[in-house]
């Protein structure tokens, strides 16, 4: 009787653990499209790729190390955000760079196909209060700044859409 309880504990716990790893989709190199500027290729290898959750929303997470390469990429990432889309400025961590990240840009895509779809069109979904759900069929921009690597008085934030300041989010609830 103990030995099939074991059994059982065990199953529903590999059943619980594939449902999380079933969310995302993870791929440690940058697979964005070759379209994106030639500029961002070298970072492919320190980027991370997810898809998902529910839809196969695209995110791109490049960690940066070291201010000049962030300084030097940056132009080139606003290069790839869709026209009006927002820039949110959070602080890390960040669930997309990982753990061990502070520093770095998130490009959230909308689904590959979207484009052939005519009932998702990019741009901004009418009638959504929520910035990161209204612009979800566009490419917008999520910069983790933490003031070394990512210093915003370093770089030009001047962008054409909104910038969204989130990193004292929470110190504003308490």
């Amino acid at each position: 009787m103990k030995r099939s309880n074991v059994f059982l504990a065990a199953l529903a716990l590999c059943g619980v653990c594939s449902t999380v790893y079933a969310i995302y989709g993870v791929n440690d190199r940058g697979e964005w499209p070759k379209s994106w500027p030639a500029e961002l290729e070298p970072l492919r290898k320190q980027a991370r790729t997810l898809v998902g959750p529910m839809a196969p929303q695209r995110h791109f997470a490049i960690r940066f190390n070291n201010r000049e390469e962030f300084e030097a990429a940056w132009p080139h990432l606003l290069k790839v955000k869709s026209k009006g889309a927002p820039v949110f400025l959070v602080r890390g961590p960040n669930f997309f760079l990982g753990e061990q990240s502070k520093a770095g840009v998130v490009v959230h895509c909308p689904p590959e196909d979207q484009a052939k779809n005519p009932r998702t069109p990019e741009g901004p979904i009418e009638g959504v209060e929520n910035l990161r759900m209204k612009w979800m069929n566009t490419n917008w921009i999520e910069l983790v700044v933490e003031g070394e690597v990512v210093d915003l008085n370093r770089i030009p934030l001047n962008v054409d859409g909104v910038i969204v300041d989130e990193r004292f989010k929470e110190s504003e609830k308490k």
